[in-house]
């Protein structure tokens, strides 16, 4: 469960990202409460993700797959061009992240981080 949630909050991410820059600087209202709610949303879903999944990979799948769906929408939508190389790196994000899943994490990680203090 925790990988879905993660995973729709790395789509979310993508969704935030792309509204971010629809707002032009937010000057645009519909792209900014895009923005605002699924930043939020996203986050949130980081948050309780990383209650089971260690924040270092939590966080880099997050990261990595928000960023290649923002890149690929763009060159879908005709907002960046689709070259041989972007396609390339795009699939070694893409590789990375399903990596770190089938890595998984050492039993030391899995354990529930406790506040500091």
């Amino acid at each position: 469960m925790a990988w879905f949630l993660l995973l729709a909050s790395a789509v979310l991410e993508a969704v935030w990202a792309t509204a971010l820059g629809m707002s032009d600087g937010f000057r645009h209202p519909a792209p900014t409460i895009v923005f605002a709610v699924t930043l939020a949303l996203s986050m949130a879903g980081l948050g309780i993700a990383a209650r089971t999944i260690p924040i270092s990979t939590a966080y880099a799948v997050w990261t990595g797959t928000g960023a290649a769906l923002t890149v690929t929408y763009a060159m879908l939508t005709g907002g960046e061009p689709i070259t041989v190389l972007r396609v390339l790196f795009l699939a070694g994000i893409i590789g990375a992240v399903i990596g770190l899943k089938l890595v998984g994490s050492a039993p030391a990680e899995r354990r529930t981080h406790q506040p500091v203090g």
